[in-house]
């Protein structure tokens, strides 16, 4: 009895977290006029996909510009983080309890007290309205997670694994090309989506380096579409579910690799 009054539990949170969800994908297909009547519509019987069609014409460019940027972040984070990880949890490189401990502070920093520095350095480089200014400034929070999540990861692999490639006359980046990076499958997903999805759900960095609308990512264009069409209710809803379709894909494909990646780390035999 227990068991059951706690899935239905279980079922009644759901449900509450979830309502926001099935609200917007109801709303997005519902015309405007009914959005607005007091009498709410639960099941979009005469529904229509003129939002979407508005949001596509819309918003497509911003959702090609946070692609961009959301995949440049990965490729940039990954590149950084895998070699930094790799030195300190198996090549016990010096320093790495204080490397540890600035990366531990950098992600206390909140993105507000970096973002006029960021447009500072962008503008003197000539970066405005440029994504690789957005790549680089969410790499920069990127890191410092993906990191510690690839650290706590290597340090469970069997240091015999690298010392037998080292024998054999490996170098350091082999023994990390052929031995490590097959077996951190799990939390290079892990790092990859995080960072993924951080880089797509950024707003502060998007709205501060770019001045012109063609250049904006996905978070700022919908900021921006929704004070201009404040009355079209479906419209902006189905923008809302478009911007959230990528991440939510992402999140379902890679389930399973995410929830090995974080434990992965966490049993120490």
């Amino acid at each position: 009895m227990r068991g059951w009054i706690r899935t239905g539990a279980g079922l009644v949170v759901t449900a509450v977290l979830l309502f926001s969800l099935y609200w917007m994908l109801n709303a997005s297909v519902l015309p405007s006029d009914e959005l607005i009547s007091r009498t709410p519509t639960w099941l979009p019987v005469h529904g229509s996909l003129a939002g979407y069609r508005h949001a596509l014409s819309t918003q497509g460019g911003h959702l090609l510009v946070s692609l961009l940027v959301s995949s440049g972040t990965v490729v940039l984070t990954l590149l950084i983080a895998l070699p930094a990880a790799y030195g300190m949890a198996q090549l016990h490189a010096p320093g790495r309890r204080v490397l540890m401990f600035a990366l531990l502070v950098a992600q206390m920093i909140p993105g507000i007290v970096m973002a006029d520095a960021f447009f500072q350095m962008a503008d003197r480089l000539g970066l405005i309205d440029n994504p690789l200014a957005l790549i680089l400034a969410d790499s920069t929070l990127c890191v410092p997670f993906a990191t510690l999540t690839l650290q706590a990861f290597l340090r469970e692999i069997p240091a015999e694994l690298s010392e037998a490639a080292w024998v054999d006359g490996a170098s350091p980046l082999r023994v990390l090309r052929s031995v490590i990076l097959p077996l951190s499958r799990n939390s290079l997903i892990t790092a990859g989506l995080f960072s993924f999805l951080f880089a797509w759900a950024d707003f502060l960095f998007g709205v501060t380096l770019t001045t012109s609308d063609s250049h904006a990512p996905v978070t700022v264009g919908i900021y921006r579409f929704i004070g201009a069409h404040l009355s079209d209710w479906n419209s902006v809803m189905a923008t809302g579910v478009i911007a959230a379709l990528p991440a939510a894909l992402l999140l379902v494909i890679a389930q399973r690799y995410v929830a090995a990646g974080i434990t992965g780390g966490a049993v120490k035999d």
